[in-house]
């Protein structure tokens, strides 16, 4: 399934500056293994050192958070809105 994946600023220099890429895959993990095919370092600033989602970053498909869905087993459809958003802390 090809996907656009929307990426935050922190994350564009790994793509080039671009703020959305194409990726395949029918999970999240799978298109997450595939930005790091085609744009390397993406994966490690989104999953930590044991493959899960990093705390501090949230992953959409479409308008729905994975994290209330099937995590990274969650389903990509063919053309889906995947947005990737760092958690953003202040005070």
């Amino acid at each position: 399934m090809s996907v656009n994946v929307r990426i935050p600023t922190i994350l564009r220099p790994y793509t080039g500056g671009r703020a959305e890429v194409s990726a395949d895959g029918a999970t999240v993990a799978e298109v997450i293994a595939d930005l790091e095919k085609n744009h390397a370092g993406i994966a490690a600033r989104v999953l930590d050192d044991e493959g899960k989602l990093r705390r501090f970053v949230n992953v959409y498909v479409n308008d729905d958070d994975v994290r209330f869905e099937q995590g990274l087993q969650t389903a990509t459809p063919d053309g889906a809105g995947i947005s990737i958003i760092p958690a953003v802390a202040g005070g």
